[in-house]
């Protein structure tokens, strides 16, 4: 039997929709994933096989083939267990046949069933959003970070069985209340504050004069000077974030994984501090799975950058 879901993947900061099919033929059991999948994609057979089972569901004894379309997109990531495991269970007739590619399914199963928040959320369900995806299931730990997305229904879920009675309407999953920016914004604390400075007053004037006309400064001085603390308290002094920047900003946060699990949109400026010895893929990011670096989590924020002169 053939079932299909939606999922979604990342492609820089944007998310693009990757169609789950799952079919279920006579034959030995096995469980193949094909598609362009990577390493963390492929150990999935494994976890969703513990996590069904673990369910109180069963594998089915069956040639289980699973195709993410399209296939000419590498697909990374754990985000797509929760699609998979519900799509394994529709082919093999324990879920429903409904039609689920209007709702988009995030998150990765841990062995007890148990969803974990994934990186990249947010500009998933930004994406998703703007193709018209109107529902949403993610795990619990995702979904302060997308509750500033308007006109989505967002359901978190704690685990395989609550989504599955959700699909099956025997037990609904209450849709979160969407948060408006204002509302977050009221949140925003600095990290540094510069009022509690003492003295330093031509750095303040400079930091003041800076942030006012959003000039570059450098700052010359003896270790301990005080540098970096002044530095830190930039942010606090610059113009809040405009729902746009935040978006920007929590998007490239979010796909490098420096989001807390269970934060929001990010509404303070960011501050990034690299060491004087960082390497150039590390400020400016790439390497094999191409990550941002520094210069991009400072976007919108603050970079202090240290460099150590000899004499």
């Amino acid at each position: 039997m053939l079932a299909q879901t939606l999922g979604y993947g990342l492609s820089g900061v944007n998310g693009f929709a990757v169609k789950v099919e799952v079919y279920a033929a006579p034959g030995l059991p096995v469980l193949e994933i094909i598609g362009l999948p990577d390493a963390s994609v492929k150990e999935s057979r494994d976890r969703v096989s513990a996590a069904i089972v673990n369910s109180g569901f069963a594998m089915p004894v069956a040639r289980v083939t699973v195709n993410l379309a399209p296939a000419d997109m590498k697909k990374e990531g754990p985000a797509f267990d929760l699609p998979i495991a519900v799509s394994v269970l529709m082919a093999s007739s324990q879920l429903e046949q409904m039609d689920l590619t209007k709702v988009l399914l995030l998150g990765e199963l841990s062995l007890d069933g148990s969803l974990q928040p994934v990186r990249g959320a947010l500009p998933m369900v930004i994406s998703a959003s703007e193709q018209g995806i109107t529902d949403v299931i993610l795990p619990k730990g995702n979904a302060m970070e997308v509750a500033c997305i308007q006109g989505i229904c967002v359901h978190p879920a704690a685990n395989l069985r609550e989504v599955v009675a959700h699909l099956n309407g025997r037990e609904h999953i209450p849709a979160q209340v969407q948060r408006t920016y204002s509302d977050i914004l009221q949140e925003r604390q600095p990290l540094c504050d510069l009022a509690q400075v003492q003295g330093q007053l031509g750095a303040r004037r400079a930091l003041e004069v800076a942030a006012a006309g959003g000039h570059n400064m450098l700052m010359i001085g003896v270790p301990g000077s005080g540098k970096t603390m002044l530095a830190r308290c930039l942010p606090g002094i610059l113009p809040p974030m405009t729902f746009e920047e935040a978006l920007e900003t929590t998007r490239i946060h979010s796909i490098a994984g420096k989001l807390a699990p269970g934060s929001g949109l990010m509404v303070t400026r960011p501050f990034c501090a690299p060491h004087h010895s960082a390497s150039v893929a590390s400020l400016i990011g790439g390497g094999a799975n191409a990550k941002p670096g520094e210069v991009s989590l400072s976007h919108n924020g603050v970079l202090r950058y240290c460099v150590t002169r000899y004499t």
